[in-house]
């Protein structure tokens, strides 16, 4: 008997073993930061395919439990440090180790894009991310200057407060700008003069978005989405975490001040942060002396809260931001009009979440999103035109379970519009309600070293003037996206796109009618134009080693019934501005992308890039504001925690200009940055220099509506500390 319960003891051991060994694996590690290794707790850890997330305790470690034997993708999050992405094979009854190493924000990340909730994936076409100690280091923090320097990217400006960035020489709508993937409600798009109410000292990260992706977010975005992660929508977190950032600079005399708290208490979390902006009229190069009416004055803040339970969250916040800024004078005029605007933004967010690898559906994501814009433009502090803009959305992705080699999200989109003007510059008699709605869907296959993208998105708009004397317009399209890639040995990419686009008319492109100071000509709309059709091409290569980083693009898009503002030759009378309208044609955009990074010893990499985009009509005749060829070239020499980067950018004359448009001269700037970084426990302190323009060169900005008159800043530097409490 004894014998006989001993053996049925040690099978049932055995098979309890061999149960275990069969049903279950583990993940665990450690996370770590600094030069001396040191631990950081509440560190988000993610297995993206079956959705499953834990954090590190106070030792830095964390642990996965009783996970199926598979392949599997792990990311870190915490704000304020770069994500980081590990993958690892799991087998059944046995502990895979998977320790991070993190690193502070300030190097970008070029190969992501966020999803709706914020969370980093793969991606195969280009994705440039800035994030929050890049921005802060910026001269300026508009947002077309924010991203000026990014490749295939250049700015669109009225001064330094109204900066909007141009991708690959596409303006106006053609440029979708979002945060957390909601369009912000503004009217940048339509002006030369009005800037976008994006709170760039308080976001996470800023990411610029080509290829297939943008159909997630507008059918119209050919040249790209520029979209603001705040980086609270996903994840609650115990205990407190906080920052503050100030800077300080010339020419202007600009300084800016910035911070926020997060306090995480059980399954609930709170937020909040503010921030202010100021700069007097700065100093261009050469001799020039001030750009007068160049100050700009901003303030902005959110507060937020949160439930996060184990697979459902649901927040609210609410944001404000308002701005005051000038337009430079014209100093050719005899007693020049002093032009300013003032803009406010209030938004209202409310979405809900829930998590479940185990469903059809692993994530499901809702947003409601309610904004209301103002601004007024002013002459001599007397307010003249009065702009209201108030748009609400909803918003509804639903990711899949990865299901073998597929992996993919699908969603829809609501939003209504009403826009209206009143005052001087009534460019538009009356009010118009627009509205759409948008179902959109993104796939993704993978087999081995090949792998594929789809994306689709069906879009309808309408648009519904009051004025009974314009006339209603709808419009239904479809646009379409395939990629490829292909990687052909370790560190080397190929990827091929086609994308299909459907853009409706803008608003401002149907109905304007009269004297508009932000392009400086009376515009007459054209209520019987068509949607553009486009179609195009992306090619690119990218090598990651870890000696050699580099991407090459190549582009083209060929654009039927392309929506342009053309110069009449007449001028209106009463205003004085040359007389403009809105017409279309055939239309031609290629380029080239190139950056690249060396390591040409251990502590220095030697970095490179240039771009160049051409733009013309099926005609010959060239498109107007197109940026011209740039390049740059530079040293990252960098020891421990300190870094020096010199570089020098060279732009080339732009002479390919449109009827009546005036070419620019080529110039060349030297700037230098350097930044140092200390790191104690739970806190790091980063110092940074930005000195630009060092040769103090007079130059002017092609892409600006009013470059006759307003050249760019002249010699200056920018002091910047932030301190991170984690």
């Amino acid at each position: 008997m004894k014998r006989f319960i001993t053996l049925v003891a040690a099978t049932l051991l055995f098979a309890g073993l061999t149960f275990a060994q069969q049903t279950g694996g583990s993940i665990s590690g450690t996370v770590t930061y600094g030069p001396d290794k040191a631990v950081v707790h509440n560190v988000s850890i993610r297995i993206k395919e079956i959705e499953r997330v834990t954090a590190t305790d106070d030792a830095g470690t964390y642990n996965f439990a009783g996970l199926p034997a598979g392949k599997y993708t792990l990311t870190t999050h915490i704000e304020g440090f770069k994500d980081v992405e590990r993958s690892v094979n799991v087998r059944a009854g046995e502990n895979a180790t998977v320790d991070f190493d993190i690193q502070l924000a300030g190097v970008s990340a070029d190969v992501s894009v966020s999803g709706d909730d914020g969370s980093q994936q793969v991606a195969f076409s280009e994705v440039k991310t800035l994030d929050s100690v890049q921005i802060t280091a910026r001269p300026t923090t508009g947002l077309g200057d924010v991203l000026a320097d990014e490749a295939g990217v250049a700015k669109r400006s009225a001064g330094p407060g109204a900066s909007r960035p141009v991708i690959r020489g596409f303006d106006g709508d053609r440029v979708k700008v979002t945060t957390d993937g909601v369009g912000v409600g503004s009217l940048g798009a339509q002006s030369g003069d009005h800037a976008e109410p994006v709170d760039t000292l308080s976001v996470e990260r800023i990411e610029v978005i080509k290829g297939p992706e943008t159909l997630l977010y507008s059918s119209g975005a050919i040249g790209g989405v520029v979209n603001a992660i705040s980086g609270r929508e996903e994840e609650g977190h115990p205990g407190l975490r906080g920052y503050f950032s100030t800077s300080g600079g010339a020419p202007g005399a600009s300084a800016t001040a910035a911070g926020g708290v997060q306090y995480g208490y059980k399954k609930w979390l709170v937020w909040g942060n503010a921030n202010g902006q100021r700069s007097d009229a700065y100093s261009a190069g050469g001799n020039w002396g001030k750009v007068l009416n160049t100050f700009t004055r901003s303030a902005g803040g959110t507060v937020g809260v949160g439930y996060y339970g184990e697979k459902a969250f649901i927040n609210g916040s609410f944001s404000y931001i308002q701005n005051r800024y000038g337009i430079p004078l014209d100093i050719r005029e005899s007693s020049p009009e002093s032009r300013s605007l003032r803009m406010h933004r209030n938004d209202t967010r409310f979405s809900f979440g829930y998590n479940d690898g185990a469903l059809p559906f692993s994530k499901i994501r809702f947003t409601v999103d309610l904004s209301r814009y103002r601004h007024q433009e002013m002459a001599d502090n007397v307010v003249g035109t009065t702009f209201r803009n108030d748009t609400n959305s909803v918003r509804g992705i639903f990711e899949q379970r990865p299901f073998r080699n597929l992996n993919g999200k699908f969603g829809f989109e609501f939003s209504g519009r009403d826009f209206s003007t009143v005052g001087e510059e009534m460019l538009i008699d009356g009010p118009v309600k627009e509205g759409s709605f948008a179902g959109f869907i993104f796939e993704e296959l993978k087999f081995g070293r090949f792998g594929l993208e789809f994306a689709g998105r069906l879009e309808h708009r309408r648009y519904d003037p009051r004025n009974e004397f314009l006339p209603d317009r709808r419009f239904s399209g479809f646009s379409g996206a395939a990629s490829a890639k292909y990687d052909a040995w370790k560190g080397g990419r190929f990827v091929a796109s086609y994308k299909h686009s459907y853009r409706p008319p803008a608003l401002d492109e149907l109905y304007n009618h009269g004297p508009h100071d932000g392009t400086l000509a009376f515009e007459i709309g054209n209520n019987a134009l068509r949607p553009e059709i486009g179609d195009g091409i992306d090619l690119s290569f990218s090598q990651d080693t870890k000696r050699v980083h580099g991407e090459a693009s190549f582009y083209y898009y060929r654009l039927q019934d392309y929506i342009f503002l053309a110069p009449t030759g007449e001028i209106d009378a009463d205003s004085g501005f040359p007389v403009a309208k809105y017409l279309q044609g055939t239309s031609r955009f290629w380029g080239v992308e190139l950056q690249g990074r060396v390591k040409l010893a251990k502590f220095a990499d030697l970095l490179a890039g240039a771009d160049y985009v051409q733009a013309e009509l099926s005609n010959g005749t060239p498109l107007p504001r197109i940026p011209p060829l740039r390049g740059r070239i530079g040293l990252d020499v960098h020891y421990n925690a300190f870094s020096l980067k010199p570089e020098f950018v060279a732009v080339a004359r732009q002479d390919r200009t449109f009827t009546g448009e005036t070419s620019t001269a080529g110039y060349g700037v030297v700037n230098l940055s350097a930044s140092y970084v200390i790191v104690q426990k739970h806190l790091a302190h980063l110092f940074s220099i930005n000195a630009f323009n060092l040769n103090n060169k007079l130059y002017f900005n092609h892409v600006s509506f009013i470059k006759d008159i307003s050249p760019e800043m002249g010699r200056g530097i920018k002091v910047s500390y932030t301190i991170r409490y984690f």
